[in-house]
């Protein structure tokens, strides 16, 4: 019988982090799961705190480094659950994350995608830097072309497994994947959010935003996705605008004008 929900797990040199992540999946109140844990090519120990649990719900996969949507898509390729989520191997889920997404997913067969709270904590988890409520309910695909946080936060969306229908990410992106991932399969869905924490965010210094140049590629391939994917005309450019203005924001924070400037030329040329 397969189970009831799927976590999957890309792993990259997390050796110090790991264990705590997967003992979070083994203190789920809801023990109908399966855990695919996808090495992708760490050079450190992390292969050794993997395979040092020993579950028959755990379910380890290595690969060479090839990026984590390549290892979420290794994921995806061998998931059996009704419905899936993820799980980032330095954060970890609360001990009822599946149990809540998965009451709202059994009770209303109308609703595809479920999120919960985050907390975003210090590097030790131990404190609460800030806490993030989603608050959308509907059809999330608008919501995610304006970049509205009220349903968007990573990969803390659980989804319902739909037939016939392939999930995959863009294994080229290194930002923006998670976003593009949920543009592409919530045109159809409605997403539903509870409040309860069912994320615990490890706060980390190197986030997409201190890599401007790699944000500004992926919001481009984004970009291009939607330009050929059927989306009114009005919604993308809405989203080009919303792009352009943080891009526009973010050149000038970081002292490079000229690039602004050539980004702004660009804008009002297209």
């Amino acid at each position: 019988m397969n189970p009831s929900v799927t976590v999957i797990m890309p792993v990259y040199n997390a050796q110090d982090y790991v264990a705590e992540a997967i003992q979070s999946i083994l203190s789920q109140s809801h023990s109908d799961w399966e855990l695919l844990v996808v090495n992708d090519g760490s050079t450190d120990d992390s292969e050794g705190v993997i395979r040092s649990f020993d579950d028959p719900r755990i379910h380890y996969f290595k690969q060479e480094n090839r990026g984590v949507s390549v290892a979420r898509n290794v994921g995806l390729e061998h998931m059996r659950g009704n419905y899936f989520c993820f799980l980032d191997a330095d954060d970890v889920l609360t001990p009822e994350s599946l149990a809540a997404r998965c009451t709202i997913l059994d009770s209303q067969p109308d609703v595809c995608f479920v999120d919960g709270s985050v907390e975003v904590m210090d590097r030790e988890l131990k404190t609460v830097i800030r806490q993030k409520e989603h608050t959308f309910i509907g059809n999330p695909i608008n919501a995610l072309l304006s970049l509205d946080s009220s349903c968007f936060f990573g990969p803390t969306w659980m989804i319902r497994r739909m037939p016939d229908t392939i999930y995959s990410f863009r294994e080229n992106l290194t930002h923006g994947e998670d976003l593009l991932f949920y543009m592409t399969i919530s045109q159809n869905g409605l997403y539903f959010p509870i409040k309860e924490v069912t994320y615990r965010y490890r706060s980390d210094n190197n986030s997409a935003m201190s890599d401007i140049d790699g944000l500004w590629s992926g919001y481009k391939t984004i970009l291009s996705y939607l330009t050929d994917s059927g989306i009114e005309s009005s919604q993308v450019s809405a989203f080009r605008r919303k792009i352009y203005m943080i891009m526009l924001k973010s050149f000038v924070g970081a002292a490079r004008p000229w690039k602004a400037m050539k980004l702004l030329l660009e804008f009002v040329r297209s």
